[in-house]
């Protein structure tokens, strides 16, 4: 069966010069998929036409009139943007026509359009946002990153079910580890929230570690790492920076003189080596978890590599089953 995923092709900082080239090289690396390019028609064809693939068979073209801005109101995107391509592209998957969308628009207006289209899967109060994070020994998975700034300890608990149900099905492990960031490993460390979270986690069916400290996200102490969003998204933004921060001194220092300059080239196969390893455009794409459908988030400044992650992201969690290995674990039976 073809895998259609609806893409958004208006949203971020690029639009249809990084969205189109990027849904090609997806579909050349995936004879099984299709690709609906949402957005106003005549920029689309052009990216295609000059790319020359304007009659390939399993792209579709789905014109909008209206764009939701990076910096608009979510409820003001929801209300008066009905024919914007980040709406249509979730419509499409509310009807079936995709089984996917993914879309670098404003996170705010995709998360609140997502949930009232196509609404939340049953036991589920809340979207949470997951990411895959690199790390030591391979990758984590990480929720949730913004979507829930409070929380209630029966949410992290849901949270939890559902990244281990998502690691599961895209990583085929039968029990993942999850483990809940902490200021301490100790039960007795954390906020009352926290610690009635641990109580919740340790009486379920999860492969449930403990407590996590931060610098054990990196080092991939667990599959998944569990937090509310105010907290997720700090740790996030602060490991975005530090990488940052880290490059370009790096740079700074290998330029700083001659000799300096001879042992960048002496070390640039171990420093590329280095940068694609923890290159954060391998790891684009994060997941609003809890809908009755797959919707992924790619970073606004995405580039061609980063977003195509984010497709492969996307087809990846349909063709792995994500959603039912999700309403499994809040099955009756699931959550026993």
């Amino acid at each position: 069966m073809r895998i259609d995923v609806a893409i958004d092709c208006m949203g971020g900082d690029h639009g249809p010069h990084v969205t189109v080239p990027a849904a090609l090289e997806f579909l050349s690396k995936n004879a099984t998929a299709g690709v609906v390019l949402v957005g106003v028609q005549e920029s689309i064809e052009a990216e295609l036409r000059k790319l020359g693939a304007l009659a390939d068979p399993r792209i579709c073209i789905r014109h909008t009139s209206e764009v939701v801005q990076m910096d608009e109101a979510p409820a003001q995107a929801l209300r008066t943007k009905k024919d914007s391509s980040m709406r249509v592209a979730i419509d499409l998957v509310k009807s079936g026509d995709a089984q996917a969308c993914v879309s670098a628009g404003n996170t705010g207006a995709l998360m609140a359009i997502s949930r009232f289209v196509l609404k939340m899967l049953t036991g589920i109060d809340r979207p949470a946002i997951v990411s895959v994070l690199p790390t030591l020994n391979g990758c984590t998975y990480m929720l949730d990153l913004g979507a829930n700034v409070d929380c209630d300890p029966e949410h992290l608990l849901q949270f939890a079910l559902m990244g281990s149900a998502l690691v599961s099905a895209v990583e085929h492990k039968d029990r993942p580890t999850v483990g809940l960031l902490n200021i301490g490993e100790e039960a007795i460390k954390g906020n009352e929230t926290v610690k009635r979270a641990s109580e919740l986690l340790r009486g379920s069916a999860l492969n449930f570690v403990g407590n996590i400290e931060g610098d054990d996200i990196f080092r991939g102490t667990t599959d998944v790492v569990v937090c509310d969003g105010f907290v997720g998204n700090v740790a996030l933004k602060t490991a975005e920076g530090l990488v940052h921060t880290l490059g370009v001194a790096l740079k700074e220092e290998f330029m700083r003189n001659f000799p300096s300059k001879m042992s960048a080239l002496l070390a640039k196969p171990v420093l590329s080596r280095f940068r694609n390893r923890f290159n954060p455009g391998r790891y684009n794409g994060a997941t609003l978890l809890g809908l009755r459908g797959i919707v992924v988030k790619s970073h606004g400044s995405a580039d061609r590599f980063a977003f195509e992650r984010a497709i492969e992201r996307a087809y990846d969690e349909v063709n792995n089953n994500v959603l039912n290995q999700i309403i499994r674990r809040f099955s009756p039976a699931g959550a026993a």
